[in-house]
């Protein structure tokens, strides 16, 4: 599928008066599966496996806000905010028991719904939740030299400085050697990520840093309780959030499932697509 067919099919929900871009897909008489992206990018992202994961599930994924496809607001951009914005999707949808594949930012988003089903403040329809790579444990993360520009008091810079060319370098260093992106893959992915502006805004969208570190004894708990419903999938090669992070991982939740790919990096969804979408898949038929 082209950027052009993609954006074609976005659908669109307001939620406080910003318009969220959606798309659904797949076996519409299949159980629900959430789609929760990462940063800098967007629901584009699921394109390399949303075929497969469609034959099985009913596929439902938005552009959280500052993404993408999706209002821009100057501020305001919170994890518990990108939350709520998920459940009221779910509720647009009418969606009852779902299921979700969460990575990078959306990682947080995961912990965070987790957390409400276990608190009985939302998501009490959730069941399984599988992880990609991401900041699931902060001590864990290792942010690259534009998210540690991002977060600092001259963070505001990052946006005049965020370019095709600089966005080129830096995300191709967090994919593994074999499965670099392609020049016209990365024009795809900055094609969503500077819509409306969007890359003028990454350091309010780096908020979700600070969030992990302030909630954190609380995320990590939520996974511990939730250990018979959760599972990793890790590209080893990722240096923000790979092998270290798929360690702790084993180490902190014994119990949980887990699946390392040697050879990739930070995007296992678009470097390993088929066998991401296999070991989901098989993972949420248990």
């Amino acid at each position: 599928m082209d950027t052009h067919s993609w954006r074609a099919k976005a659908k669109h929900f307001d939620y406080q008066g910003h318009q969220i871009a959606y798309w659904t897909g797949g076996n519409n008489a299949a159980p629900p599966l959430l789609l929760v992206h990462g940063f800098p990018t967007c629901s584009w992202d699921w394109v390399p496996t949303w075929k497969t994961l469609g034959a099985d599930h009913h596929l439902i994924a938005c552009d959280m806000l500052g993404f993408g496809l999706s209002g821009k607001p100057k501020n305001g951009y919170s994890i518990h905010l990108q939350t709520d914005i998920q459940e009221a999707l779910l509720s647009h949808l009418r969606i009852g028991a779902f299921d979700a594949l969460v990575h990078d930012y959306g990682v947080s988003v995961g912990q965070e719904l987790l957390a409400r089903q276990q608190e009985g403040s939302g998501a009490q329809s959730l069941g399984q939740m599988v992880f990609l790579n991401g900041g699931i444990f902060p001590d864990q993360h290792r942010p690259r030299p534009m998210q540690k520009l991002g977060v600092s008091p001259f963070g505001f810079l990052l946006g005049w400085l965020f370019s095709r060319k600089g966005f080129g370098t830096s995300f191709s260093e967090v994919f593994g050697p074999n499965t670099q992106p392609s020049e016209g893959e990365l024009d795809d992915f900055w094609t969503f990520i500077s819509h409306n502006a969007g890359h003028r805004i990454p350091h309010k969208l780096l908020h979700y840093i600070a969030d992990r570190v302030t909630h954190k004894d609380r995320w990590e708990a939520a996974l511990v309780a939730a250990q018979d419903k959760v599972g990793l999938i890790n590209g080893a090669l990722d240096p923000v959030s790979g092998k270290h992070a798929y360690d702790r991982w084993r180490s902190t939740l014994p119990n949980a499932r887990h699946h390392l790919i040697p050879n990739v990096g930070h995007y296992p969804q678009v470097e390993a697509p088929d066998e991401v979408a296999a070991k989901a898949l098989e993972w949420l038929s248990e």
